[in-house]
């Protein structure tokens, strides 16, 4: 792979992880619910949504910070610092966000779709007991499914970052010789 599309490549996963991140941010600082005993929750009160949002706030700042960086690199396939410290902090970098973000989205699936089978067993029971809160149970489903589609856009931005960090494991390579690098013996 040539050095230029492997810097565009970059760039462009780096935008659309920060795209995703965004969006997944967006969508859970917006998910709320009012119940028909005006009881409201918000994602502040499931940890786990908490935590969904922190791993996205994280991720979108990593790239906010590597963005003018990747421009730079992409329009003129030099490196603004010439020292060799942005390949290694790129390399680094993107393994660790890909990490966090990887945790995230575990957490933010796993908790959405544990409380979607207690919610609707829950209404079950209650249903039993004669007790028929319908619209209670619906609003606490779409409560839960705006929480996925929020993680599948933290997904969707893990998955941007993993290829960003498939590439600059790539473009470390190429600027210090390749993996196999013969010495000049």
């Amino acid at each position: 792979m040539a050095k230029q599309e492997v810097a565009t490549s970059m760039l462009l996963f780096r935008i659309f992880g920060l795209l995703a991140l965004a969006g997944s941010a967006a969508m859970m600082v917006t998910n709320h619910v009012t119940y028909s005993n005006g009881i409201k929750t918000t994602f502040k009160d499931v940890i786990t949504y908490r935590y969904v949002l922190s791993t996205a706030l994280i991720g979108a700042a990593y790239l906010l910070v590597q963005l003018p960086f990747a421009i730079y690199y992409a329009c003129t396939e030099k490196r603004i610092f010439r020292n060799g410290c942005l390949p290694e902090f790129d390399f680094y970098g993107d393994k660790l966000i890909s990490l966090i973000l990887a945790t995230g989205v575990g957490a933010g699936f796993a908790i959405s779709f544990e409380l979607k089978t207690f919610i609707r067993d829950f209404f079950d029971v209650l249903l039993t007991f004669d007790i028929a809160l319908d619209d209670d149970k619906s609003k606490a489903i779409k409560f839960l499914n705006r929480g996925i589609i929020s993680t599948g856009l933290l997904a969707l931005g893990l998955v941007c970052m993993v290829i960003v960090s498939v590439l600059s494991s790539i473009n470390r390579n190429s600027s210090r010789g390749g993996f196999f690098r013969r010495s000049n013996n």
